[in-house]
């Protein structure tokens, strides 16, 4: 396993809301294109529902947008045993009542490389974190009135 560790990349996780239930789709092409690439390998990929009264249930890796096209098939069983039933709770937390999320924890493959090379040396990664994009969009603003 220490073997292993060594050559993993970076591991993030998503949470994308669907207001009001709808899923159409339209990224997942995107998504079995950064994984045939071999940019990222997802470890865990699933979806909730949060019922307007509050409650959360699971929802099956499947056509999910009911057009009978492959959808989410691709990725059924995509799941590393990461996330458990607590973890779906808080991220249905961040949920508005009558909507659904993907919640998708991945392994950035493409800075594995990298990761090794700098454990190989002797550095280790001491902090991490995202800038989310409405921010760096603000700040970008910012800087562009101060000119």
């Amino acid at each position: 396993m220490n073997d292993e560790a060594e050559e993993l990349g970076p591991i993030d996780y998503l949470i994308v809301e669907f207001p009001g239930n709808r899923m159409t789709g339209e990224g997942l092409p995107l998504l079995v294109d950064l994984v045939d690439r071999g940019l990222i390998r997802i470890l865990d990929l699933t979806f909730v529902r949060k019922e307007e009264d509050g409650s959360v249930s699971g929802l099956e890796i499947a056509d999910l947008t009911g057009d009978g096209e492959l959808d989410l098939a691709v990725f059924e069983g995509a799941s590393s045993g990461l996330l458990g039933q607590d973890d779906l709770e808080e991220a249905a937390n961040a949920l508005q009542p009558g909507s659904s999320a993907g919640i998708l924890v991945y392994e950035n493959r493409w800075a594995a490389p990298f990761a090794a090379a700098l454990n190989r040396g002797g550095a280790q990664v001491v902090a991490s974190g995202r800038i989310p994009v409405p921010a760096l969009l603000a700040a970008l603003d910012t800087t562009d009135d101060a000119r």
